[in-house]
């Protein structure tokens, strides 16, 4: 399972307790609140959803939006997912039972308990199980289109790298090596404007700066008045400077953020433009942290459960920690991979080397500590971190990971422009509540 899914196994339950949430919700006065290509959304839906963020964002310690805010983007969510669980199912992507036990397994292991006591929080928490499978095998479904519609098209060549590690070398002086994230409120002046014409709407634009800098809300002004897109209060999203019109950047560049700019003129008309964030250019880290960890692979099976895989691991961390076994010894005797003839011992690796929810067990490891059984795609491992260090990074390391980050730029680039193409493709219609 790919970082991403894992990713999405973990949202399904929130922790385990979105679920009572969802069952308090479903006693509310429930009624159609969308239709996305004729599959309902439920105001019940759109509750569970709001109570989910909201914990997650409360437990991050994060302020809360507003009642409104929050109710409009747990909506939305909820129809982008929709129309992506329907666009995986008409085009063929189908999720067995096995890969649903592999996700609950996972879920299981990074909670640190097994899957019989997972399944008791779940139930505990007032969802039965087969609603809770479904979520998962959902989750799973939406995780494998994303794979086969973005992933195999994300590419990042060398030429990519190099452009990237050139860049570092630009001055954190130079206001286009920043990111920044711009909002903007457009008065638009017509193509073919007389010069008058022009001149009245810059007036206009001029009454609401000065009514921005009387103290009105930048953002709710670009909800009535903005001729360009009022979603997120006219945010253009945090990218690197160059990346915006040079006037934009030089018009803003001496703000802080919260700032409001002079009346920018463009093709499209005039333009106000307000400071949301500026972030210095990243710094290209030159070290890693490796780890040096040993393991015991059992592989599962039809001769050997993931439930007696566990437990067989569990007896033998119970073993070494009351000095009565060598985790090594064991490793020779009963690991199930090539590492066995070295007691385990994977050698040393950086972050990313393992599967992520290998390397999540052993990231929380002190250096000695062993882990209970961490359920993989491989099998049930039991892992002992030995030693960690810090290193430089050598050349073709440092290419290698500038490598991954920039692909998981071009993801999340690439995964935008795809959910936006499927939610304007399905047909949403939009249902007042019942008086």
């Amino acid at each position: 399972m790919n970082l991403r899914l894992w990713a999405l196994a973990l949202a399904c339950i929130s922790g385990i307790g979105g679920a009572a949430a969802q069952v308090q919700a479903s006693r509310q006065a429930d009624f159609i609140v969308a239709v996305v290509n004729s599959e309902p959304i439920t105001n019940s839906e759109v509750r569970a959803q709001v109570q989910r963020v909201s914990a997650q964002i409360t437990q991050q310690g994060q302020k809360l939006p507003s009642p409104e805010e929050l109710r409009r983007d747990a909506l939305e969510r909820l129809i982008n997912e929709r129309a992506q669980l329907q666009m995986a199912r008409e085009t063929g992507i189908r999720v067995d039972d096995a890969a649903v036990d592999q996700a609950e397994q996972m879920v299981a292991s990074q909670s640190q308990i097994d899957v019989a006591e997972l399944r008791k929080r779940v139930v505990k928490e007032g969802t039965d199980l087969a609603t809770f499978r479904t979520q998962l095998r959902e989750r799973v479904l939406i995780s494998r289109l994303h794979e086969r519609d973005i992933e195999s098209r994300v590419r990042v060549t060398d030429q990519d790298i190099d452009r990237y590690l050139q860049e570092q070398q630009a001055s954190n002086t130079d206001p286009f090596a920043q990111e920044i994230n711009l909002a903007q409120l457009l008065v638009a002046v017509p193509e073919k404007a007389s010069s008058e014409q022009a001149a009245l709407l810059y007036q206009q634009a001029q009454k609401v700066l000065n009514r921005i800098r009387a103290g009105e809300d930048f953002g709710t002004l670009v909800k009535e008045l903005s001729a360009a897109d009022r979603n997120n209060g006219g945010q253009l999203g945090l990218r690197r400077a160059d990346r915006y019109p040079p006037s934009f950047v030089l018009a803003t560049q001496k703000l802080g953020v919260g700032g409001v700019s002079d009346i920018v003129r463009s093709a499209a008309g005039f333009h106000i433009l307000k400071v949301v964030d500026r972030r210095a250019p990243a710094v290209l880290v030159r070290t890693v942290v490796q780890s040096r960890a040993r393991h015991i692979l059992l592989r599962t099976g039809p001769e050997l459960t993931a439930a007696q895989a566990q437990a067989r691991l569990a007896d033998y961390r119970q073993r070494i920690l009351g000095g009565k076994a060598d985790f090594q010894k064991l490793a020779r005797e009963y690991s199930q991979d090539g590492s066995a003839q070295q007691g385990g011992d994977l050698g040393w690796v950086s972050q990313g080397t393992f599967v992520p929810e290998f390397e999540e067990a052993m990231n929380r490891l002190n250096e000695g500590e062993i882990s209970n059984p961490v359920v993989s795609r491989f099998g049930v491992h039991l892992i002992q971190l030995a030693e960690r260090r810090r290193v430089d990074l050598s050349p073709q390391e440092l290419r290698q990971m500038v490598g991954n980050q920039l692909r998981e730029t071009k993801y999340a680039e690439a995964y935008a422009v795809w959910a936006r193409d499927v939610r304007e493709r399905a047909y949403v219609e939009m249902r007042d509540p019942p008086q």
